[in-house]
């Protein structure tokens, strides 16, 4: 049974359907990554489609995506050898059958999205194909380099605008998700930059808001992952599962005082080598695979370096590379190690990792439904079975084709089972807060400290009890604010999110892919071979 975790209340704004903006749509999709315009390009097939974003179309993390797409499209390679992988690298954790549906529909939907115009990387006519660490074929297929995200958003983009049944809205903020008396979901209270507060009532909602690394000091995500989705799922009532498993890239761009940049593995999987400050090669340390050892080893490995080292970071080494090679192949990585002059013929590239994919989410089950009538979820935003306790590399970018896909053709088949949904004046009352004056950005920076510290890497009881308690106590002087800006709804969110991962990372007592604790280093499926769900307990 899922644990139930009190919430301070149900909706964040005060909203009276009297005076506020009111859309209709049939299919509603929040998030604009490569499952929300996969989910309503295929929705847009039977019905009308009106899809909404906090930024605009290209501000996700799909859109920053250097890594390729996983998929059998070599004569050597094969489906049983794509699960096998993926089922191990997830540590126990995966639902087989939901690996082996995405790995068998990935060569059809590269193939569509070759035809709808993403630029893959191609040698004598064929899409190239590289391997990275985890795989044991070559099947990673990238877009402009190392850009594969915007190749694939970008088509899908394109073709998004070219239907007349989707209906784009940018620059929205989605706040809270709307439900019924019976607890179906029927849309989303929402905020326009320009129109102000709105509500769009919806037969079908999909969920693709993206990640969660924003709760974290170091993440290579872009500002928009503060896992909005995840807590407007929480409030609304639905299942969480598998929150505390939050994967680090072990290779993130280091320079002090600089935004982080993603390094991709695929550098690691076409021979660079992991170096400590001395110049030493240190991987087949810590595991038989060396640089290419999965994610969670190589993140780990790389701090425990830095300790014995005494450094703030460990270095990547492309120095045989190729130079004219390496800018035509990883053009963005080239024009990053240029504006912070680093010659990769003589210097090596500083990095240290930080979060980036969440692998825990809203539960959805093989059709993408979430607990919540009428709510599907999709991408990062939803746990599908997919990736288990730890992502193979380049299965992301796949699931958001194959579950936005199903998100959308479930939410038409939805539409066609459900009567006409019965749409309520509502008016909230939230008494105004009597506590002092809050400094949200404050809070924001010192919870993603917290939480790079104490529910980061390497986890232990005594900071993970820590954390809570300021968690708790933050909560109490924020939660009960009523905002009227992004900045203060992400901060309420990341703070409900953030307990979530924390308290599941607590409840965890074992060690299990990218969930490492110091004080159960062991794997113990005799007490943890399972899921840890969380739910919203009924006010």
């Amino acid at each position: 049974m899922p644990t139930r975790q009190p919430e301070f209340r149900r909706y964040l704004v005060p909203v009276n359907t009297g005076s506020t903006q009111q859309l209709f749509t049939d299919c509603l999709v929040i998030g604009a990554g490569i499952a929300g315009l996969r989910a309503a390009l295929e929705a847009a097939e039977q019905c009308d489609v009106t899809l909404v974003c906090k930024g605009t179309l290209s501000d996700s993390n799909t859109w920053n995506a250097q890594g390729g797409i996983a998929s059998v499209l070599a004569i050597e390679d094969s489906f049983e050898s794509h699960v096998e992988d993926t089922l191990k690298t997830g540590c126990g954790l995966c639902d087989r059958e939901v690996v082996e549906r995405v790995v068998r529909q990935g060569p059809e939907l590269i193939r569509q999205m070759d035809q709808w115009g993403a630029e893959f990387d191609r040698v004598d006519g064929k899409i190239d194909i590289t391997r990275e660490g985890g795989h044991s074929h070559p099947r990673i297929a990238h877009a402009h380099g190392d850009s594969t995200g915007r190749g694939l958003a970008e088509a899908l983009v394109r073709r998004v605008k070219q239907q007349n049944k989707i209906n784009i809205i940018e620059n929205f903020f989605s706040i809270d998700l709307l439900t019924g008396p019976d607890g179906g979901c029927l849309g989303v209270i929402g905020h326009h930059s320009r129109a102000g507060y709105e509500i769009i009532w919806a037969a079908a909602t999909i969920l693709a808001t993206g990640g969660a690394g924003r709760l974290y000091r170091e993440t290579t995500n872009p500002e928009i992952a503060t896992a909005d989705g995840h807590a407007m799922a929480y409030r609304a009532g639905a299942v969480l599962r598998d929150m505390e498993f939050m994967q680090f890239h072990p290779t993130t761009l280091y320079i002090a005082g600089a935004s982080r940049a993603l390094i991709t593995e695929t550098l690691r999987g076409e021979g660079a080598i992991l170096r400590d400050n001395t110049g030493k090669a240190f991987m087949k340390k810590y595991h038989p695979d060396g640089d290419l050892a999965p994610r969670d080893v190589v993140s780990r490995a790389i701090l425990e370096q830095m300790l014995k080292t005494g450094s703030t970071h460990m270095n990547l080494d492309i120095r045989h590379f190729d130079k004219e090679h390496f800018a035509k192949r990883f053009p963005l990585i080239n024009e990053i190690c240029e504006s912070f002059d680093i010659d990769i013929k003589t210097d090596m590239i500083p990095v240290r990792p930080s979060a980036h994919y969440m692998l825990g989410g809203v539960k959805a089950d093989f059709m993408a439904q979430t607990t919540v009538p009428g709510l599907f979820a999709c991408g990062e935003a939803a746990s599908t079975g997919l990736h288990g306790a730890n992502r193979l590399g380049s299965n992301s970018l796949l699931e958001g084709l194959v579950f936005g896909k199903i998100a959308g053709r479930s939410a038409v088949e939805w539409l066609g089972k459900m009567a006409g949904p019965e749409y309520r004046k509502m008016n909230v009352e939230i008494p105004l807060s009597d506590r002092s004056r809050l400094d949200t950005d404050d809070v924001r920076n010192s919870l993603r400290a917290l939480m790079w510290r104490n529910v980061g890497i390497t986890r232990k009881a005594k900071p993970l009890e820590e954390a809570q308690e300021i968690i708790r106590f933050w909560q109490r002087y924020v939660m009960d604010k009523v905002f009227e800006n992004p900045f203060g709804w992400e901060c309420q969110n990341m703070l409900t999110v953030a307990l979530l991962m924390a308290q599941a990372a607590m409840t965890r007592n074992e060690s299990r892919g990218v969930h490492y604790r110091g004080d159960y280093p062991e794997r113990d499926d005799a007490h943890f071979a399972k899921h840890i769900e969380q739910v919203r307990e009924p006010i």
